[in-house]
């Protein structure tokens, strides 16, 4: 049993049936069984035949969400192995994304991310080693979302969720492993929105660190924000401007990525410590506009994609989304909601 772990609802796994070359066998197999639906088609159209699967054994490379190929077919069959009740599609899919989540809710040396890596390798290793098995599976309690109408989040842990007007956060949602990093703050005192989650935080002093070399000082303003601190601050800019203005440059509770505890808004002196979109066209804005990407940030509220991003352009908002996802975007200019092609 593990400890922690907050693993989505599962579906079932959808098993093949072998097909024969003989047409007498066929018939007769026809006969015992009734017609398949239509989902039960395509499912089995994208199911791989477990059968077909011998020997697998754990990937070397690294491996997210929507990665798809043999790699992703072993580690799935090994994942099934030790108990998780996954289907083996061959496609880095939620059910994939979870079960690595839960494994790394339960190891405080791993990032908490649903990535595989080579951590991630020695950890699953032990674990066939030893013969531990997940025995049943964890599910996030109903989420709820006050007054407004959003889907659910299935994954808070995924540094690759979507969190935006259409996908919310539950109300109870904090990640497990703030930290707060070791970087410039103009915030003296101790406040919570100095957090992030570990492997943001870590990435977050390697930019600053690396800015400063070439003269660039940065300074972290408002990282992790709770439920509750979000719902007042959209409130707050109600009452000053209304709903529907509000709505472009502030998220309503449980839409903001700040909860997430991969965002943190940066500025500088040159700017007056503001967060404006004027940060954009100095110096220090410029300079993260181009690397950011390299320590694996997106200047998540892109300028000309508020159309898709719904909000507007906001240059000091930083996403962590890892080095791999955040470079093909940069290089496509494209959104977090583009890349994964949702809305």
């Amino acid at each position: 049993m593990v400890k922690k772990g907050l693993l989505a609802s599962i579906l079932f796994v959808v098993f093949l049936f072998g097909c024969s070359s003989n047409n007498e066998e066929i018939e007769n197999v026809a006969k015992e069984t009734e017609e398949p639906t239509s989902d039960t088609k395509n499912n089995d159209q994208s199911t791989v035949d477990e059968d077909n699967i011998e020997e697998a054994t754990l990937p070397t490379a690294s491996l997210k969400k929507l990665d798809e190929g043999e790699d992703v077919q072993h580690l799935q069959q090994i994942l099934k192995d030790i108990g998780f009740p996954i289907e083996i599609s061959g496609t880095y899919d939620q059910q994939t994304t979870w079960a690595i989540t839960e494994i790394q809710l339960n190891e405080d040396s791993l990032y908490i991310n649903g990535v595989y890596d080579e951590n991630v390798k020695n950890v699953i290793e032990t674990y066939t080693e030893n013969g531990t098995t997940v025995e049943e599976p964890y599910t996030l309690e109903e989420p709820k979302h006050a007054e407004f109408e959003t889907e659910d989040v299935e994954n808070p842990y995924e540094i690759l969720s979507v969190v935006n007007k259409t996908y919310a956060l539950p109300y109870d949602y904090e990640p497990e492993d703030l930290t707060v990093p070791e970087v410039r703050c103009p915030v003296t005192e101790d406040d919570p929105k100095k957090q992030l989650r570990q492997e943001a935080a870590d990435a977050l002093e390697d930019l600053f660190a690396n800015a400063e070399q070439v003269g660039i000082q940065l300074f972290a303003q408002s990282g992790f924000r709770s439920y509750e601190r979000q719902e007042a601050i959209f409130a707050a800019n109600v009452d000053q401007h209304g709903e529907e203005h509000a709505n472009t440059y502030s998220a309503r509770p449980g839409e903001s990525e700040h909860q997430t505890g991969l965002v943190m808004d940066i500025t500088s002196e040159s700017v007056d410590f503001d967060l404006i979109t004027d940060f954009g066209e100095t110096d220090e804005g410029k300079w993260v506009a181009e690397h950011a990407h390299e320590y694996g940030f997106i200047i998540r509220y892109l300028d000309g994609k508020e159309d898709i991003t719904r909000y507007q352009y906001e240059p000091w908002h930083l996403r962590y989304v890892g080095v791999e996802a955040a470079t093909e975007m940069k290089e496509n200019e494209i959104t977090l909601e583009e890349y994964l092609h949702v809305e």
